[in-house]
């Protein structure tokens, strides 16, 4: 009995070689994801003259209407409708306006906080390293979807305390690595110049270190976009994020929850945007990284 051929599929051919090397591609060229992401940016900023509907008007006898291209479904409506007959392009359109502005307010709170704690942390070291630090491990070392939770629950919903809750749970990721940024720098040479000229503390800290952090600052502010969406979405989704029915992309797929037989396109559409930015934003992270850094830019 002759035993069985194994077929070895070469490396090229392999199921996620393909898949691999597109992710790799993009990252090396990330045109795509800064389209999408300029496509988010442009939809946010006119929103009102995109959208074909208001994201509150109701048509109880349009309720569950399909996309175009399913039978049933009308041009009127490209996208279909909600339970209460809502345009669901409309209000995917008017979601991505609170996402961006969730995203962008919250990393300014969290890296405004979070940058100046790192900066004194790491520039006086000591008791002020050490307290800031503390701080910093505390909230770190508590699950931050739970910690957002929590406090989203003890605020209330609403979108000014969600960007304060992004700024209470995200500012201790900037802190620690702006402060190992800032210990590296302060031992350099021009900075020991700059305080026998004669420069005080906060000069040396805003003249001179400040503006070598800046890049590490971008990366950081680039990877974390992503992951505000995501928790702003997850907040949504729970309940706990912007009341309805101010249309935001975690709560349509909380609606749509209970129709993903019947009425899929009501999570679906906005379960796509959301994978589709924070991919983006992540792939175009990993490209200003390498950008950014001259060791990586060569390699």
């Amino acid at each position: 009995m002759e035993p069985e051929a194994i077929e070895i599929t070469p490396p090229d051919e392999h199921p996620g070689a393909k898949a691999r090397a597109t992710v790799s591609l993009m990252r090396r060229y990330p045109v795509v994801p800064i389209l999408i992401v300029l496509a988010l940016i442009f939809t946010a900023i006119f929103a009102n003259f995109l959208a074909p509907y208001s994201p509150y008007e109701q048509s109880l006898p349009d309720r569950l209407k399909p996309p175009f291209w399913v039978e049933g479904g009308s041009t009127r409506h490209l996208l279909g409708t909600d339970l209460l007959g809502r345009d669901v392009l409309s209000r995917l359109i008017f979601g991505s306006r609170i996402s961006l502005v969730v995203a962008l307010m919250g990393i300014l709170v969290a890296g405004s906080i979070g940058a100046v704690l790192g900066i004194l942390s790491g520039f006086f070291g000591g008791k002020v390293d050490a307290l800031i630090m503390r701080a910093c491990d505390a909230t770190l070392s508590l699950p931050i979807i739970l910690l957002a939770l929590l406090l989203a629950v003890i605020l209330g919903p609403s979108l000014a305390n969600l960007i304060y809750i992004m700024g209470l749970v995200l500012w201790a990721r900037y802190a620690r690595v702006i402060r190992g940024e800032v210990m590296s720098w302060k031992e350099q040479e021009f900075i020991a110049y700059a305080r026998v000229a004669g420069a005080s503390s906060l000069k040396i800290m805003i003249r001179h270190i400040f503006p070598n952090i800046v890049n590490t600052l971008m990366v950081l502010v680039t990877f974390q976009t992503g992951y505000v969406i995501i928790l702003e979405s997850f907040l949504s989704f729970l309940g706990a994020g912007v009341p309805p029915p101010t249309p935001t992309w975690g709560g349509m797929v909380a609606e749509g929850r209970g129709y993903i037989i019947t009425g899929w396109w009501l999570s679906v559409f906005s379960g796509l945007a959301i994978s589709m930015v924070v991919l983006s934003l992540n792939l175009f992270g990993d490209w200003l990284r390498d950008y950014l850094d001259p060791k990586l830019r060569q390699v």
